[in-house]
């Protein structure tokens, strides 16, 4: 209840503040359709609004995919940055950017480049995202799910992807160009219409009560593949559609936003310090912090060198890099 509150007001507070504040009370009776000023109206509703929704929804699907890929391959270091999924996805919007023409510049200064089919590069995100979820069950399969792999793994594939990017850039025309660089700097304040983020939701809101309706079984899965198959656990099709329903929601906030790195990997650990490890709790709990996180990181982005607004991943590579590096010294020393 304390989260959900915490939530709302961060919410209200996300909405407020900006090059132009706008008093909370305000922001409540805008929001309530109760008419204040037209400014502040278009403001909220046209700018605002819309991203720090964003920021709630990418951040919950972050989170909760990090948290379930943790638990099925049962390594702690698992989230769609980690293991290269993210950077499959930003690859495969690259290519789809590049090749198949789906970006283009615009002339208006606020929004310099849009995609004009972001349902392609989609589907060609998620194409690559589970091209990388299938190399990352594949290594789980063959050496086993150990850190140690998996980071490696990670590490091979992000390398791998990073370098296809850069080797499409280096035949990209100026306007394929920025709209490349455009989708290296993650952010939430990038989708252009309220269809984009009802897609977004509708998949977050999938994955997470899919998520929750297995919560049993990747408490099974987090005993043991031997334990969880002699409770009558389908470990391998769990893991496999777990997987495959974790790179959709990554491949749908990377397409629409952006790579947003180090969330997924953040919040479960902060809730595992809270609540523990039972997936019932951990989930749920998993995907309300996940969405605070993100939003507080997208109000501070906008705040620290403002009128300027920082790309929100800049600031969760930078909270995220420490926080790996403890999670691998951590792990050494057990």
């Amino acid at each position: 209840m304390g989260g959900f509150l915490l939530l709302f007001i961060m919410f209200i507070y996300s909405i407020s503040v900006g090059a132009v504040t706008i008093p909370p009370r305000e922001v409540l009776q805008t929001l309530m359709g109760q008419s204040v000023s037209d400014k502040w109206d278009s403001i909220i509703w046209n700018i605002r609004l819309p991203q720090a929704l964003a920021a709630i929804v990418a951040g919950a699907g972050l989170s909760v995919a990090g948290v379930v890929m943790q638990s099925i391959l049962r390594n702690p270091l698992g989230s769609p940055f980690t293991l290269g999924i993210s950077n499959a996805g930003a690859f495969g919007a690259a290519f789809s950017v590049i090749v198949l023409g789906t970006g283009k510049m615009q002339s208006s200064v606020a929004n310099a480049v849009i995609l004009n089919n972001p349902y392609l590069t989609t589907m060609v995100a998620f194409i690559f995202c589970l091209l990388a979820t299938g190399v990352i069950l594949l290594i789980s399969r063959i050496r086993g799910s150990s850190p140690e792999v998996m980071v490696l793994a990670g590490v091979s594939l992000s390398s791998l992807f990073t370098a296809g990017t850069m080797f499409l850039q280096y035949f990209a025309d100026d306007t394929q160009l920025a709209a490349v660089v455009f989708w290296t700097f993650g952010d939430v304040g990038r989708l252009n219409n309220w269809m984009e983020l009802g897609i977004m939701a509708g998949v977050v809101l999938f994955a997470v009560l899919f998520f929750i309706a297995n919560r049993w079984n990747y408490n099974a899965i987090d005993a043991g593949d031997e334990t969880a198959k002699s409770l009558g656990v389908n470990v391998e099709k769990i893991r496999l559609i777990g997987m495959i329903i974790a790179a959709l929601v990554s491949a749908v906030i990377v397409s629409f936003l952006g790579v947003i790195g180090f969330v997924g990997l953040i919040c479960p650990h902060m809730v595992r310090r809270i609540i523990g490890d039972d997936q019932r709790y951990l989930i749920p709990g998993s995907t309300l912090l996940g969405a605070i996180l993100l939003l507080v990181s997208d109000t501070a982005a906008r705040l620290i060198v403002s009128p300027y607004v920082l790309p929100v991943s800049i600031l969760t590579a930078f909270m995220g890099a420490p926080t790996f590096i403890y999670l691998l010294i951590r792990g050494y020393n057990r």
